[in-house]
């Protein structure tokens, strides 16, 4: 890395407080140009050009500038923090995701969390259930870290279901549910050489280990399959589950039974009672490629990869379609066990050989960060030769009992990481530009390219992300692309890592045809011709024709009929869209009148068959199968589907909330509501009592103005109630209200300058006052995970008549259960506050900090009024008499063990 700073502009040796407003604007616009591009070459591109005390001195420059002149500072560069998925073109769900943690809200805070929660819980469903994620996992665990990130700098936002405390989606309901005795969790992911090195760093300083005490690890090949547990009692397979959500999988052993590499008895020596062997089910390269060859043949769909066949074979609910499909298994960790043979990983994987389980023979040890990087590159350039996918190598802490010491944090292990290889790209021609209409209404494009193979799948079509990435602007308004727009012509590179949606990542500009003309994004519908409209600070583009427009209602259908949702059996995609285009669904509510019409909905499913032979006959060139008449009804599919519409005629108050498909109320926000307010009634009572507080633009421009948080602006309401001389002139005014309410220097500049006059600046909080939010809707914005944003959405949900009238013909068809009110957790130390100090002789300080807060405690690093126990070992002093002092309980390391035993 090179440590030769940038020659520094003629501007930055002259001290800030001499420096000139002209002059300080010039610079500070060179040095956030200077920063972003550090940003990229350190996020990106994988090569800082500056060392960090370099790097930290233009930051210190660039705040000491704002500081100096922070009217300087504009909303496109209210944060140089590079936000990789900008130029990786995945959109935000929140302007803040910019913001650098220091200087985030808290109010900020709990909406991007809300809002990463809801985008991480859709990739989850995507990847676990739908087996079709839509981000690559470098993308996927950038909105994990910083969603962690938030957590870990505002715990008090963390809530029961943090999505940091699970793993996977929750379980499918066509197969039984198993709960796994020992939950079933992911890796964390790391993404280059530094990051194993940090891993490897990591585990030395939790376990406190001197330098010169070696740490070995197994490295092994991860997998592209899916995860399985294979549960034995006396030797004998009794049970097979997925990974499901991490704490329950579906019940997949008649299908299990039928791969003949799993053996359904262990045989050999040191058999436990009880043991949960894990694994991958995958399908080899050889085996993909006959089976597809035997689908074209039979006018089949074709899978799109080996990970899809084998997860689509593996979840078949028969279990004889299961055996016709060539699935393999690969062993490699265990769950819940009586006793274990062996005290080390690589023992373990070599005990599992020995019992007739298939293991994978590329599984060694190393010693060193080193090692483990040198075998990552031996295992990727053999990966094309393998025979079999995979997507990086996964490092593991050999000792068993190193690893139980390291324990695990929420929804991984500190002992293993996976290393992941980097997208596959390659370049081709876009054909043209598709615009797809969303539920909410977003307008998404999708390149339509020439076909052609990126990592052994065939892609034609790719995600153009929004408007702005097509332009070459990234999320945060800066370049991308250095700028290059995305013509239809262009050679475009394609970007495809794993199974995710390929992406367009670049333009090959030397290739770009005469002619080529800047793509003009539709300012109407493509699906009802209403108008698109683009909000300010938004990257999405939406059709304002609601419910008259066809494509919004379709996809809302399928969102209120999802797994997440009301999960009904037999209404995926081209079922539902297949009854709208019959006029049998408009509206949620006429699922549950279908059984009103069956006649017409027999006909509509016959016609759906007709259509099919039809068209498996024209691409076979095959007669087709005469097609079921009506009187055989019963093969269609009729008489289930109206069954399962039944079942589901009773529905949780968070499945139901989140069914509605109101914009910013995901998963997260709708089990907030439903834990807070426990029935229905109490929902819709609270927002027909908060509609009419909900704020206003004006109040919301005020809460926009750089430093004038929610406190600010509610004292600068409160400032404008008190009454002045009547000739009182305007500055003198707008002093006295600036003074009450106890605004800064930066504060004050910052409205003068939006504002221009201070006329104009108290006319504007006259209106933000008289456009403030009522008492109603500040108690709902203050349930725990909902926040403004999504309440803001919620009332105008409600406000709308369209919308009452479509949830009252809803719930007089369906019955929303209450939702049960919380328990308290057992543990004895949780909801209390504990602190550690003096030397701990049965754990080192992080695992103390581990168990505690596993406990359901709140571990602080000082002692106050506030703390329960102080956990007081050999050396304790100032914590241990303030301790005293304050009457807090006082024990000892081994009378906490017996404490939480």
């Amino acid at each position: 890395m090179s440590q030769t700073p940038p020659a520094p502009s003629p501007l930055r040796s002259i001290p800030v407080a001499d420096l000139a407003r002209e002059d300080a604007a010039n610079e500070l616009a060179a040095l956030q140009d200077e920063i972003a591009d550090h940003d990229r070459r350190y996020h990106q591109d994988d090569a800082p050009a500056l060392s960090e005390a370099d790097y930290d001195r233009l930051r210190r420059r660039c705040d000491e500038i704002l500081a100096r002149f922070p009217n300087l500072q504009t909303a496109e560069r209210r944060s140089q923090s590079l936000d990789v998925s900008s130029t990786t073109g995945f959109s935000t769900l929140s302007p803040f995701r910019f913001i650098p943690l220091e200087d985030l809200k808290r109010k900020d805070a709990a909406k991007e969390l809300a809002a990463l929660a809801d985008e991480i819980a859709g990739h989850d469903r995507r990847y676990y259930q739908d087996d079709a994620p839509a981000v690559s996992d470098a993308d996927y665990g950038r909105l994990r870290r910083r969603y962690e990130e938030i957590e870990a700098r505002f715990p008090e936002l963390k809530t029961a279901d943090s999505l940091s405390e699970s793993v996977g989606a929750p379980v499918a309901s066509r197969f039984a549910k198993i709960t796994h005795s020992v939950p079933m969790l992911s890796l964390a992911n790391a993404f280059s050489d530094e990051e194993v090195e940090e891993f490897v760093a990591r585990v030395r300083r939790f376990l406190d280990l001197p330098e010169g005490v070696p740490v070995t690890f197994t490295a092994e090949p991860k997998i592209d399959g899916l995860s399985c547990s294979l549960r034995y009692e006396q030797g004998r397979l009794v049970s097979a589950a997925t990974r499901g959500d991490g704490q329950e999988g579906e019940d997949v052993t008649a299908n299990v039974r039928t791969i003949g590499e799993i053996p359904h008895r262990l045989s050999g020596a040191g058999i436990p009672e009880v043991i949960d062997v894990r694994g991958e089910v995958y399908m080899s390269g050889a085996d993909f490629r006959a089976l597809n060859a035997r689908q074209s043949e039979a006018g089949k769909p074709l899978f799109a990869n080996p990970r899809n066949a084998a997860a689509g074979s593996l979840r078949q609910l028969d279990s004889a379609v299961t055996a016709s499909r060539p699935l393999r298994f690969f062993a490699y960790a265990w769950g819940e066990a009586s006793g274990l043979p062996a005290d080390s990983q690589h023992g373990m994987v070599k005990t599992f050989a020995r019992w007739g389980l298939p293991t994978n023979d590329l599984t060694v040890l190393c010693h060193s960060a080193q090692d483990l990087l040198a075998h990552y590159r031996m295992i990727g350039e053999r990966r094309a030769t393998l025979g079999y996918d995979i997507d990086g190598v996964v490092y593991k802490v050999d000792s068993l009992d190193l690893q139980r010491r390291l324990g695990f944090i929420s929804r991984s292990p500190r002992w293993a990481i996976a290393h992941k290889f980097p997208a596959e790209r390659a370049v081709t021609e876009l054909l043209g530009i598709d615009i797809q209409v969303g539920r909410t209404g977003a307008l998404t494009p999708v390149a339509k390219l020439a076909p052609i193979t990126v990592g052994g799948v065939v892609v034609a079509n790719a995600s153009l992300h929004n408007e702005d990435y097509i332009a070459g602007i990234g999320g945060d308004g800066a370049p991308i692309r250095d700028g290059v727009d995305i013509r239809i012509g262009d050679f475009v590179t394609i970007q495809r890592a794993g199974d995710v949606i390929p992406q367009v990542v670049d333009v090959v500009l030397e290739r770009r045809p005469t002619g080529a003309v800047p793509y003009a994004f539709p300012h109407t519908c493509p699906a009802c011709g209403s108008h698109a409209a683009r909000e300010e600070n938004e990257s999405v583009r939406r059709c304002t024709g609601g419910l008259i427009c066809p494509a919004q209602a379709v996809e809302r259908i399928r969102h209120f009929v999802s797994r997440n949702a009301f999960d009904i059996e037999g209404l995926g995609d081209e079922n539902v869209q297949m009854l709208f285009d019959a006029g049998l669904l408009r509206t949620p509510a006429d699922i549950f009148r279908l059984h009103e019409r069956t006649d017409d909905l027999r006909q509509a499913f016959l016609a759906q068959r007709e259509a099919r032979a039809l068209q498996r006959e024209a691409e076979t060139g095959k007669a087709r199968k005469t097609v079921l008449t009506e009187d055989k009804r019963q093969f269609l599919g009729v008489d289930n589907l109206l069954s399962a519409i039944e079942g589901r005629r009773e529905v949780a108050l968070a499945r139901f909330l989140f069914a509605l498909g109101i914009r910013h109320v995901g998963e997260t926000t709708s089990k907030a509501l439903a834990r807070h307010f426990l029935t229905i009634e109490a929902v819709l009572a609270a927002l027909e009592a908060a509609a009419p507080g909900r704020p206003g633009e004006a109040w919301l421009r005020l809460l926009s103005v750089p430093g004038v948080g929610e406190k600010s602006a509610e004292s600068l309401a409160a400032a404008m109630v008190a009454d002045g001389p009547d000739d009182e002139a305007p500055e003198a005014t707008l002093r006295r209200v600036f003074d009450r309410a106890e605004l800064n220097a930066r504060q004050r500049v910052a409205l003068r300058d939006i504002h221009g006059t201070d006329r104009a600046v108290l006319a504007a909080l006259a209106q933000a006052r008289a456009q403030m939010p009522g008492a109603a809707f500040r108690q709902l914005a203050d349930v725990p995970d909902v926040g403004e944003v999504a309440a803001g959405s919620l009332c105008e949900f409600h406000a709308e008549d369209r919308n009452r009238t479509l949830l009252k013909a809803l719930l007089a068809q369906v019955r929303v259960t209450p939702q049960a009110a919380s328990v308290a957790s057992s543990s004895p130390v949780a909801g209390q506050t504990v602190v550690f100090t003096g030397t701990l002789e049965r754990m080192s300080r992080d695992e103390a900090k581990a168990m505690a807060e596993g406990l359901g405690a709140k571990v602080a690093g000082s002692v106050s009024a506030k703390t329960n126990i102080l956990v007081a070992g050999p050396g304790a002093g100032s914590k241990l008499e303030k301790a005293r002092a304050l009457g807090v309980r006082v024990i000892t390391e081994d009378e906490w063990f017996d404490l939480v035993s």
